[in-house]
């Protein structure tokens, strides 16, 4: 049975159309992500962004989607897009330039926490990251405040979570002002606060083995 596709704002304008059916549902939310990124390059900027509601309640990347649900696209609220989160999806840069762009800061700097693809000599097959989100995401949110507080930038910094595979991106940090330095000073602050206070975790996997990082083999 088709499902039905919703779009509103920015992602119906990506898309070019306030609505569309499927005539098969994809087996989950994340599925149907990537068929909407390949049916709609434009979308693909902005989709990331957004969230996605399955008969009126939003819905996590890992939910099911059944036959005839009705399914809304869902752009950040006017209030802004989210500046500190943890997140189980690929990030994308653009997510948090957006958060912090404005008129008057014209240095943004940007920092990308990518996974290595080696690490005290082995070859890393992918990374485990582990948080307690809602403490994360506070501790996220209180760094985000004492560096804007000190340097007088915008900040915003999204960490994934789950199984990363070398080359993807863990982490990343936009610092907006209207200079650059004070922009550069302030990433970097952000990143070392980020490493020593918020209860992010990650498992190093290797072919023979892991490791949780810090705590030794």
């Amino acid at each position: 049975m088709p499902i039905q596709i919703l779009y509103f704002a920015g992602a119906r304008e990506a898309a070019g159309a306030s609505r569309e059916t499927l005539e098969r549902a994809p087996a989950s939310v994340a599925e149907l992500r990537r068929a909407l990124e390949a049916a709609h390059p434009a979308l693909a900027r902005i989709l990331p962004r957004c969230r996605i509601a399955v008969d009126q309640e939003f819905a996590p990347d890992d939910a099911p989607l059944r036959d005839g649900a009705e399914v809304a696209i869902v752009p950040p609220v006017s209030g802004g897009a989210p500046r500190f989160l943890v997140v189980d999806r690929p990030l994308t840069l653009a997510e948090v330039v957006d958060a912090v762009s404005g008129p008057g800061r014209g240095g943004v700097v940007t920092f990308t926490g990518a996974v290595r693809g080696e690490s005290h000599g082995k070859r890393v097959v992918r990374l485990e990251y582990e948080a307690y989100a809602p403490m994360a995401e506070r501790k996220l949110a209180e760094i985000g405040a004492e560096v804007a507080r000190a340097h007088g930038v915008e900040v915003a910094i999204v960490h994934r979570v789950g199984a990363l595979a070398p080359g993807e991106a863990a982490v990343v940090i936009a610092c907006a002002a209207a200079h650059r330095t004070p922009a550069f000073r302030a990433c970097e602050a952000c990143i070392e606060r980020l490493k020593q206070d918020v209860p992010i975790w990650k498992r190093e996997v290797y072919d023979d083995g892991s490791v949780w990082v810090g705590l030794g083999p």
